[in-house]
Formats: structure tokens, C-alpha cells, sequence
């Protein structure tokens, strides 16, 4: 397939089938979906999702990819906002005889794959985790040791996606280390950091900047905006700082 070929087809919608919704946290829903004619992804990646209702209304948003591409299905983790034209109605009411349409995958710019090295600094804060779990997932299938350090941003326990998945990873492999900061309720006996994500707390996790650590930042833009300033304040290289183009639409 051509390069103009593959472009189109990323660009085209194509019908899709919701073939499991699971709760990942009270107010977190993970979606497993199936589309026909998928081409797959890179880790990183988003998709556009567009659901038509029977008056004729539709509504479209964007959500990354929080499954490996070495799964056949994609997983897409949705987090409620009260104030969401969308989100509401996908945690809490969607069942798996909706048929969404995708447009993707989306974001070459910000993905990963094994040959583009690291060190990897992965910074996530809420539903931000979904494209860094998707590279930590692959670097797992493909046995991709490149050194990787997350840290990971969340309102209380129960808000921390892919917790039990995360402790099991990190304590089978060496090279991957992950840091959690809650910034609303810490339990009694809380290890990890107890607020948000500073200049402060960055230093403490980071390589130094002759590491040359290959950055991914995703979550709410106040935290990526902080985020990508402190690490260029801190002396690294901010053409390996990684953003997402633009912020998530509820």
C-alpha cells in the first residue's frame, strides 16, 4: 500500500463493534473494540470516535489507544467528566450493541516503537496513562528491555488505572520503574508522592539531562504544560519532550 493509500484509509471511518465494556475504576471505563479491516497502530497513537444517534445526531471525540499492537482488538480508556457532552453517556450508560465508527490511528508525531531507543520518562496524570500504557504493554510483548520510568498522576487510589497491572510489570522487569503521586486522598501508609506533579518531583525522578531521556507527557494541559516547562528549566533537550497536538475532547 501506497503512502497516499495508507494516509487515506487513516482518514476514512470505518464501522466498529464495542464487543466488551469493563470498569476499570469508579470513574474510568476501558472499551474493547473490534474494526473490521484495522491496519493497526504504533504505540502512542489515538483514534476518532463518532457515534450517530437515531435522530441523526452524532457526536465525535478523541481517545487514545491503550492496547498493544500486538492485540488484535483496541482498547480505549474513557474517563467521566460531569460537564462532558460524551463521557457521561460512554462510562455510564453504553452497552455492547453500540456501534461506533474510527477514524485512525491519529498522532505519528507522538508514538513509540522499540527502534527509537530511550531512555524512556513516561509522564501521565489521569486518563493520560491510555497511550503510555500502550507503549509499556508493547515494550512487555515484544521483550524490549530500553529503560523506562513512569510517573503517574491521580486523584486517590481508587483513581489509579491499570494499578494491579502496573505492579506486576514493574516487579518482573528490572527495567521499568513507575512512580505514582496522588493529589487529592492519600491512604495511611502511602509510599508515593502526596501532590502534584512539580519541578521538585522531576528532579528527584529523572535521569540527568546528558541521559538524553526520550519524553512522553499526556494528561489535563495544565499538567503538560507544567511538566514539558520544568524538564527544559532542568536542561533537557526539549526536542525530546512529547506532547500530544491537542488536548482531549469530553
Amino acid at each position: 500500500m501506497t503512502e497516499m493509500a495508507m494516509t487515506k484509509s487513516r482518514l476514512r471511518w470505518r464501522p466498529a463493534r464495542i464487543v466488551e465494556t469493563i470498569a476499570e475504576t469508579p470513574r474510568t471505563k476501558i472499551l474493547v473494540i473490534e474494526a473490521p479491516g484495522w491496519e493497526g497502530h504504533r504505540p502512542g497513537q489515538h483514534v476518532d470516535v463518532r457515534f450517530t444517534a437515531k435522530v441523526g445526531y452524532r457526536v465525535q471525540r478523541s481517545y487514545s489507544i491503550a492496547s498493544s499492537p500486538a492485540k488484535e482488538q483496541l482498547m480505549l480508556l474513557v474517563g467521566r467528566q460531569d460537564d462532558g457532552e460524551l463521557s457521561p453517556y460512554l462510562v455510564d450508560e453504553l452497552g455492547e450493541v453500540d456501534e461506533p465508527e474510527l477514524r485512525g490511528p491519529i498522532g505519528f508525531n507522538f508514538s513509540w516503537e522499540p527502534q527509537m531507543g530511550g531512555p524512556l520518562l513516561l509522564v501521565a496524570g489521569g486518563c493520560g496513562i491510555a497511550p503510555l500504557m500502550s507503549m509499556i504493554r508493547y515494550r512487555a510483548a515484544v521483550g524490549d528491555n530500553v529503560h523506562t520510568r513512569l510517573l503517574y498522576s491521580s486523584r486517590s487510589p481508587d483513581d489509579i488505572a491499570y494499578r494491579g497491572e502496573l505492579d506486576r510489570l514493574a516487579k518482573t522487569d528490572e527495567s521499568l520503574e513507575v512512580f505514582h503521586t496522588l493529589t487529592r486522598t492519600q491512604p495511611a501508609g502511602w509510599n508515593g508522592y502526596g501532590r502534584r506533579i512539580d519541578k521538585e518531583m522531576l528532579n528527584e525522578i529523572v535521569w540527568q539531562p546528558e541521559e538524553k531521556p526520550l519524553t512522553y507527557i499526556c494528561g489535563p494541559m495544565p499538567l503538560v504544560k507544567m511538566v514539558a516547562t520544568g524538564l527544559v528549566e532542568l536542561g533537557f533537550d526539549p526536542a525530546r519532550i512529547k506532547r500530544p497536538r491537542a488536548s482531549y475532547r469530553r
